[in-house]
């Protein structure tokens, strides 16, 4: 059994069990999440929602929040002396997907 979730602007295949990484939601370490917007789900069949499956939903719980690694952005124009370096992580948090309620 999968589900499919959108959150933070992207989608994620998951099924019980698994440990995503999604964008930030700012909660806690050990509580609990619930994502509602389900765009399909598979059981038996397959259900596709318009643009989300009617009363489904996907429990989690948060493993952790954090930082990934730092991504270097460099510019630089030539002849004109012209450089400059930032550098970027980006926040993540890391949920279990404990149920899948169809």
């Amino acid at each position: 059994m999968y589900a499919i979730i959108a959150t933070g602007g992207k989608q994620y295949k998951v099924s019980e069990g698994d440990i995503i990484t999604i964008e930030k939601l700012g909660v806690e370490a050990g509580e609990k999440v619930t994502f509602d917007q389900v765009l399909a789900i598979s059981d038996n069949g397959l259900k596709i929602g318009n643009p989300t499956v009617e009363g489904a939903t996907v429990e989690a719980s948060v493993v952790k929040e954090g930082r990934g690694k730092k991504v270097i952005v460099y510019k630089y124009k030539r002849k004109t002396g012209y450089h400059n370096k930032n550098g970027h992580r980006q926040a993540f948090t890391q949920v279990q997907i404990n149920k899948i309620n169809g």
